[in-house]
């Protein structure tokens, strides 16, 4: 009877989170899955100083390495070419707790040591097992051979600066 009750409730969740993302993407109030990532980095006619705007996603598009304090969609060659703390966000667009995490960590600037990498939660099954990720919005710390250093989940709590706090902060 239990193991029924626990599928049933499994089924109502997916169903739930379906419909919140078909509605979601049929609402124009709610932006469409975000595509800067996909955007030029040409800053040259930008002006000098930007200080006051949050630094854009940056890759070098000849050798894939990523500047440090960046947020990027996860690639396993932007990984290996990144030095600092890397920090996978097994990120579902269907998922509000994600989108709200999204949006807070693009309108922070990053420290210039930390790199985020946006995983898709749907589609990486086999990075979610090696990590042991069960929800999405759990971000995981890993080094420089790709083992896991420390996972937080901020489903409760979306924003960089729980992340920061749970995560990051020695």
């Amino acid at each position: 009877m239990k193991i029924k009750l626990a599928i049933l409730l499994v089924v109502v969740a997916v169903v739930g989170a379906a419909l919140v993302y078909v509605l979601n993407s049929s609402d124009p109030a709610v932006p469409a899955v975000d595509q800067s990532a996909n955007q030029s980095t040409d800053t040259s006619s930008k002006p000098a100083d930007s200080t006051t705007q949050p630094p854009e996603t940056k890759v070098d598009a000849d050798d894939m390495q990523v500047v440090k304090g960046s947020y990027v969609d996860y690639s396993t060659d932007k990984v290996a070419s990144t030095t600092g703390t890397k920090v996978l966000f097994f990120h579902a667009p269907w998922c509000p707790q994600c989108r709200a995490l999204e949006n807070d960590i693009k309108a922070v600037q990053l420290p210039d040591n930390v790199t985020i990498f946006k995983v898709d939660y749907d589609t990486n099954q086999t990075l979610r097992q090696k990590y042991g990720v069960t929800i999405q919005t759990t971000l995981v710390t890993i080094d420089g051979n790709g083992d896991l250093i420390k996972k937080y989940v901020a489903y409760d709590e979306p924003t960089f600066a729980s992340v920061k706090t749970n995560l990051l902060d020695k």
